[in-house]
């Protein structure tokens, strides 16, 4: 028992409230979110205006599919949310 307590004051001076402060640092540097760019950004300017101009969802997405994105319908009203449209 006596051999424990003897390493133990070996050891640095350990200090509970500055390594949970570190841990939390690290946790909300984790938890930051890192925006990838959606497939459809690239046509911002086109789906808004068709948007606007009355295209549904469902036609969006056949628009994109023309033109080589494939994303499914979800995507496109989700997309649509972000940018406070749909």
């Amino acid at each position: 028992m006596t051999a424990r307590l003897s390493r133990a004051h070996n050891r640095p001076s350990f200090n509970a409230a500055s390594e949970v402060a570190r841990l939390k640092a690290d946790t909300r540097a984790r938890r930051r979110r890192r925006r990838v760019p959606s497939r459809l950004d690239r046509h911002t300017h086109e789906l808004l205006a068709l948007y606007d101009a009355g295209a549904t969802v469902a036609e969006l997405q056949r628009w994109l599919a023309a033109r080589r994105v494939r994303v499914h319908q979800t995507t496109v009203g989700r997309w649509l949310r972000r940018r406070g449209c749909h």
